[in-house]
């Protein structure tokens, strides 16, 4: 492949939606950093969009043929560092338990670990459902806890922190899953 080929490869609109999700995590943690509505509510929008982003970017790899070795490496850790640095943002303010966020960001660098040995040895390291539900978990708890005031009457918060709960659940459940499959590869 030429030089140019490999930086059109780089650049192409799925690995640029990827780097666009690394470069809101410092504007949601800005905005996180002086809690009020205008900032919260600004932040969840970020993240929203961060969050479509997830999902875009793996839909145009794979129906524009534009997988690359960047994006299946970066995709995976631009979420976990949109989520983590959210969370921690969270935690900073009270707004969620600590010990929760340490087992999803325990979990999740763990599963990465685990992956890497999995793909080194030339095996299938594709997210599972039980992981793909993790996400949506997280995400779909993170957007309100973002938001933390009262909207409309409605507590966000709780809801929230019920899908925090069931992010718990499966994080817990998915990185189980993930060791349990790998286990042939702690006898070599």
């Amino acid at each position: 492949m030429l030089p140019r080929d490999k930086i059109k490869q780089k650049l192409s609109e799925p690995n640029t939606l990827t780097m666009g999700r690394v470069a809101a995590i410092p504007l949601i943690v800005i905005l996180l950093y002086y809690p009020n509505r205008v900032c919260t509510f600004l932040a969840a929008l970020i993240f929203s969009a961060a969050a479509i982003t997830d999902y875009l970017d793996g839909y145009l790899a794979r129906t524009r043929g534009l997988e690359s070795t960047f994006g299946k490496i970066m995709d995976p850790v631009a979420d976990k560092l949109l989520v983590s640095s959210s969370f921690i943002m969270l935690v900073y303010h009270g707004w969620i338990p600590a010990w929760v966020v340490c087992i999803i960001i325990g979990r999740e660098l763990a599963v990465t670990g685990l992956r890497n040995i999995i793909a080194e040895k030339g095996e299938d390291v594709s997210a599972s459902w039980l992981g793909k539900y993790k996400t949506g978990f997280q995400i779909a708890a993170m957007i309100p806890l973002i938001f933390h005031y009262p909207y409309f009457s409605i507590n966000l918060h709780a809801v929230g922190m019920f899908f925090l709960w069931g992010a718990l659940a499966f994080t817990l459940w998915s990185g189980a899953d993930y060791f349990f499959k790998a286990r042939h590869l702690f006898n070599t």
